[in-house]
């Protein structure tokens, strides 16, 4: 990984449907070169994949949570089936397990708070193993991005 690659995966990041001869021009490579470095860094598993950003408030998905869970018991095997329940849960979009005061981290998005209630009731307060869960709604989005300080 040399200064060459980094600015390549900085101008993809930024625009992944830049062409080739875009990115050569503004990394000054060839666009054969260019396009070899892009497949290696695909190989190699600096490119996971592209992706279209969508508006989630045309969607019909404007109200954002984020949702502190405590499970009832920290065992492995209830680590395995919430983390299995909550893969399905489409409302979901990131959740992670943290050290501190509660044992995960979900931000799901719904369309308004009749919508987020349901949610609660009907797929996070049955996911299995949760004890108790403390929701904040975002009132402003500051900052909203994916991409990696390169």
């Amino acid at each position: 990984m040399d200064r060459t690659d980094r600015a390549i995966l900085k101008a993809l990041q930024a625009d992944g449907r830049i062409t080739t001869l875009e990115l050569a021009a503004k990394v000054n490579l060839s666009p054969t070169a260019t396009a070899d470095r892009v497949k290696r860094l695909t190989r190699e598993g600096y490119i996971e994949g592209y992706h279209a950003r969508l508006s989630a408030e045309k969607l019909d998905l404007g109200l954002l949570v984020f949702v502190e869970v405590k499970l009832d018991r920290t065992t492995p095997n209830v680590f395995e089936h919430f983390a299995i329940a909550v893969r399905r849960a489409s409302e979901v979009m990131e959740c992670h397990m943290v050290a501190g005061g509660f044992d995960y981290l979900i931000k799901a998005r719904v369309s308004d708070m009749n919508a987020y209630r349901a949610f609660l009731s009907d797929s996070l307060l049955s996911l299995p193993g949760v004890r108790e869960t403390h929701t904040y709604a975002v009132m402003e989005e500051v900052k909203n991005t994916d991409l990696l300080p390169l």
